[in-house]
């Protein structure tokens, strides 16, 4: 059976991964060194952690499956499917790919990060790409946008952040809170730990686009006055009526009726609890990847490459 390898070097974490036609074959995945304390990484210091890691990962990988069996290859080359998109963490997954693909005789298909994380949540809800376009919003550390997805998982941004993304006020407020970072995880199992929340963080939308530097303001000057597990329930709660609002807007503006959530910051549960409450009887369809596969993850790089070969050979 045809395998199809991907490869994904984002900020914050490492992946390689394969599938085949039925479905995931290998998923590794190794999150990147930060100092407690430290609020991210250098790219260069990211750079340096990737190739590192793809040292070790990418080996372990080729022992596990049949390398005569590759028939494609993939990796995110940049942030966003944009020309001018560049970060240079992603460079050491095109090394990587090409190496590889000049070993296996295959040649690398680039695609980016975004792309990847759209495929990756589309795993079991196929159903969406049936009938294109449908609203796409791309949560984590680095992305905070919202887009219409259409043929070939072509987007067209509508709009995003002013300056800080969700991500960004999760690890913010986490790292103030004495929390590892990436602070996701454990800021969940505080919110989780509250029965209810007094605390009303200001939620900034202005048409489709948003901005948090002022929610962490709010919010850091409250840490050490309100209790840990209220104030991070009050961020989710932000977070979930600020991606409301703009969800809401962009049905009205485009008429699309379906919308798919991606990244890290959309693997919250109580995100995911707190949207679908917000935008019950809006008639606005929410649709979520495996939690599993909405963080940082190369699963969805796999997949555009067996896609591609696939549709090759059609």
């Amino acid at each position: 059976m045809p395998l199809y390898v991907g490869l994904d070097t984002s900020c914050y974490t490492t992946s390689v991964a394969c599938v085949d036609e039925k479905g995931i074959v290998y998923d590794k995945r190794t999150v990147l060194s930060v100092k407690m304390g430290e609020r991210g990484l250098r790219q260069s210091e990211g750079l340096f952690q990737h190739v590192r890691n793809l040292e070790a990962m990418v080996p372990r990988m080729f022992e596990q499956i049949s390398r005569q069996d590759i028939a494609g290859l993939a990796v995110s080359s940049r942030p966003r499917p944009e020309a001018d998109s560049y970060m240079p963490v992603f460079l050491a997954g095109r090394m990587a790919a090409c190496a590889c693909g000049a070993a296996l005789g295959l040649k690398p298909l680039y695609t980016s990060h975004q792309q990847g994380h759209v495929r990756a949540a589309l795993l079991g809800n196929e159903a969406l790409a049936e009938s294109l376009p449908f609203l796409g919003m791309h949560l984590s550390g680095g992305t905070t946008e919202i887009f219409t997805v259409g043929e070939g998982l072509s987007i067209r941004l509508l709009g995003g952040t002013e300056d800080l993304h969700a991500g960004q006020l999760v690890d913010r407020l986490g790292v103030a809170l004495r929390l590892p970072f990436p602070a996701g995880p454990s800021l969940e199992r505080l919110a989780r730990e509250a029965s209810g929340t007094n605390i009303k963080l200001p939620a900034s939308v202005k048409d489709l686009r948003c901005s948090f530097s002022g929610v962490e303001t709010a919010a850091r000057s409250l840490v050490g006055k309100a209790q840990d597990g209220e104030l991070a329930l009050a961020v989710y709660d932000c977070l979930a009526r600020t991606f409301a609002k703009m969800l809401l807007r962009a049905a009205e503006k485009t008429g699309i009726d379906r919308a798919l959530l991606a990244g890290g910051v959309a693997s919250s549960q109580i995100l995911r609890q707190m949207l679908a409450q917000r935008l019950q009887g809006s008639g606005l369809q929410l649709y979520f990847g495996q939690p599993e596969l909405s963080s940082d993850n190369a699963v969805g790089v796999a997949l555009i490459a067996r896609d591609h070969i696939q549709k090759e050979e059609l």
